[in-house]
């Protein structure tokens, strides 16, 4: 009889396996996130941070010495029962507000696991001298060590390129699975993290930090939140509401003679509740959440905020510095039009522009090429023969030596001229000003192109705009944001691309030090100013700005002075970026004007519960029409700890954020978050007395 195989059904059910694994490990972390993270941070040692939430937290003692002893503190009419259910609502009020902040900085906290693994157990190839090399631990290595790193060796730690070139995998922090090149030499290339991986050739690397205080340990520790700093604006806001909160204890403790005086009735556990629910309980609750978030939500952009402050100024900024090459403009220029001086003929510069880019390997050089070869260009023999001349900065031309002995020259216009009248001594076409003047001031770049010290005509190239660059241009002056554009172009063309993009100002033809004497000029007059850099002589400059952003593939000098790094190395997240800071500030501010505003709405709810008997009159207060003085303390207390986890996600999220000047936008939140935070409570407070009064 035959025997049927058993199907592999191992192999098969392994993915469901894994999946049904990784379902089962994060629904632990949730349950931990929601159960165990909240109760550490019970400790008082983390709860006196927080002065709001610390005044709940010793109400919450008292009330629960009640419950084991009413008469703790003297005659009481509260029972065991009363006292125990205040307990309970002023635990779960704590709770809720360790969950926001444990919430908050849960988000970085996987990403922060998955980078510390590559930083264990990671050895290095160190150089000695005489040639000689040694295999040491990452941990053993020391600011100016050579090391040498080799083809699918990750780098063990942050360092400069000074010999070699490979490609480098930087996944693990970018995210961008396509590999870059590392050369030493190279302004913007030259710099290397630790943990990334070398998959091609192998590198001579100069280290430049030391273990604990490399790139990838700050980054860690700041997607953690371990070592969050309070915010200027947020240390400002705690200052004034642990003012306000002192201020409301003092008073609710002196209500304790008046009700003796009036022969009142007050047990210890009411005024706590009293206390409780006038303090801003709800931004005291929230307040770090808001921080850390700010913080996470630059990590969603893949920006690396160095501090909370950069963020919050992000916010604040009033002038934003924009590079025009690859923030304004796409990056590279295109060549799409020739443009000939009278008695030349298209083709003819065509075949000139042409022949001197062959050898001019930058982007603009080999549109050139394209462009001519798209346009049609004579067969040109012997071009192997030729030799070239690439572009170079001091020259600003480039070009070719040809076998049959012409000499074929482009570049910029002032360049070339002043190079045919001193080689050659040649007359220059007296339209060919015009022609130049003319493209730039259509935004674009004249290069003339001659042959043998005879000018032919301009080769154009078109700058790009950035889709929407315009529209953001428009959205951050609505927000009062003053854009100015640097770049090295003439005026002219400086002028025209300046106001194409709808940007406020430019600077031409800036060098590092003009961009350092401009923000120096507007921190001068007030001004809080952003600006992006990626190489060496962009730090001063960074460092001078409230907020430096630098591109991670800048150098290691440009990473060290900014306070936040893109790590997608876009230079358009500076626009992005003051879009976060705003949000984070309108936040704060939405949810600190609703909290007063519910404290406002709570009067109405607990002082004619405590006065009603004494004072009679005071139920003309009881606008809410609750129930008995127990029900309106009870259903106070209650609405103030759940009203904390129905803001947790807006807290997490931000306010959505109009691009809108600051006066529009604050009449706007005061109206829906302060009218609003007075109306919530009178509603909220009385559903749930509806709901109390059977069970008292």
């Amino acid at each position: 009889m035959k025997v049927e195989k058993a199907l592999p059904l191992a192999p098969l059910s392994t993915p469901v396996k894994a999946r049904k694994d990784r379902r089962q490990e994060n629904r632990q972390e949730r349950l931990r996130l929601i159960l165990v993270e909240p109760l550490k941070k019970f400790d008082p040692r983390v709860q006196i941070k927080n002065p709001v939430m610390f005044v709940v937290w010793i109400g919450t003692l008292v009330t629960a010495a009640l419950t084991l002893d009413p008469q703790l503190f003297g005659p009481s009419n509260a029972t065991s029962l009363y006292n125990g259910v205040v307990t309970f609502i002023l635990f779960i009020t704590v709770w809720f507000a360790n969950l926001a902040e444990a919430m908050a900085e849960g988000r970085g906290k996987a990403k922060a696991a998955s980078l510390r693994q590559t930083t264990t157990q990671l050895n290095a190839t160190r150089l000695l001298a005489g040639g000689r090399t040694e295999v040491v631990s990452a941990a053993s290595l020391r600011k100016d060590d050579l090391i040498r790193v080799s083809r699918n060796e990750l780098i063990p730690m942050d360092g400069e390129v000074v010999e070699g070139a490979a490609y480098v995998d930087e996944s693990m922090i970018t995210g961008e699975s396509a590999p870059v090149i590392k050369e030493s030499g190279s302004d913007v290339n030259s710099s290397v993290t630790g943990g990334t991986k070398v998959i091609s050739d192998s590198l001579v690397i100069l280290v430049t930090a030391t273990p604990g205080n490399t790139f990838l340990d700050r980054m860690i520790s700041l997607v953690e939140g371990a070592k969050r700093q309070k915010t200027p604006n947020e240390i400002a806001l705690t200052v004034l509401l642990s003012v306000l909160t002192l201020i409301f204890v003092i008073v609710v403790t002196a209500i304790a003679p008046v009700a003796s005086y009036l022969h009142a009735q007050i047990n210890v556990a009411d005024l706590v509740a009293l206390i409780v629910a006038l303090i801003p309980t709800t931004i005291g609750a929230l307040l770090s959440a808001i921080g850390i978030a700010g913080i996470d939500r630059t990590l969603r952009f893949n920006m690396l905020a160095m501090s909370g402050k950069a963020v919050e100024a992000a916010g604040d900024v009033n002038t934003l510095l924009l590079d025009k090459t690859g923030t304004i403009t796409i990056g590279n220029r295109q060549a799409t039009e020739l443009l000939p001086v009278k008695g030349v003929t298209r083709q003819e510069l065509q075949q000139a522009a042409y022949l001197a880019s062959l050898f001019d390997s930058t982007p603009e050089g080999k549109s050139t090429t394209a462009f001519a070869k798209a346009q049609g260009i004579f067969e040109e023999s012997r071009l192997e023969e030729a030799v070239g001349m690439d572009f170079s900065a001091q020259t600003r031309m480039s070009g070719s030596d040809l076998a049959d002995g012409r000499v074929v020259r482009k570049g910029a216009v002032d360049s070339l001229v002043s190079y045919v009248q001193d080689s050659y001594g040649s007359e220059i076409p007296a339209d060919l000003e015009r022609i130049a003047l003319g493209v730039s001031q259509q935004g674009a770049t004249p290069l003339a192109v001659a042959i043998d010290g005879r000018i032919l005509g301009i080769i154009k190239l078109s700058d790009v705009l950035k889709p929407g660059i315009r529209e953001r241009a428009a959205q951050l002056r609505a927000m009062g944001i003053r854009t100015v554009m640097i770049t090295g172009d003439n005026p002219t063309t400086a002028s025209v691309i300046a106001a194409q993009a709808g940007l406020d100002d430019f600077v031409a033809q800036a060098t590092p030090e003009d961009k350092l004497k401009l923000i120096r000029r507007e921190q001068a007059a007030g001004h809080l100013v952003a600006m992006t850099g990626d190489g060496t002589n962009d730090a001063p400059a960074l460092a001078q700005a409230d907020v430096g952003l630098a591109m991670y593939t800048g150098t290691m000098p440009a990473k060290e002075a900014a306070n936040i790094i893109d790590l997608d190395s876009d230079p358009t997240k500076l626009l992005d970026l003051v879009t976060i800071g705003k949000r984070m500030l309108i936040t704060r501010g939405a949810l600190t004007t609703f909290s007063i505003a519910n404290d406002v709405a709570k009067y109405f709810a607990i002082l004619p519960a405590l006065f009603m008997v004494a004072l009679p009159g005071l139920a003309a207060l009881n606008l809410m029409h609750l129930a008995t003085p127990q029900s309106a303390i009870l259903s106070a207390l209650i609405f103030n700890a759940l009203v904390i986890p129905a803001l947790i996600p807006l807290a997490l999220r931000g306010v959505n954020f109009m691009p809108k000047s600051a006066e529009t936008m604050f009449y706007r939140n005061l109206l829906v978050y302060g009218v609003g935070g007075l109306i919530a409570p009178f509603v909220g407070i009385k559903l749930i007395d509806l709901c109390l009064v059977p069970f008292l």
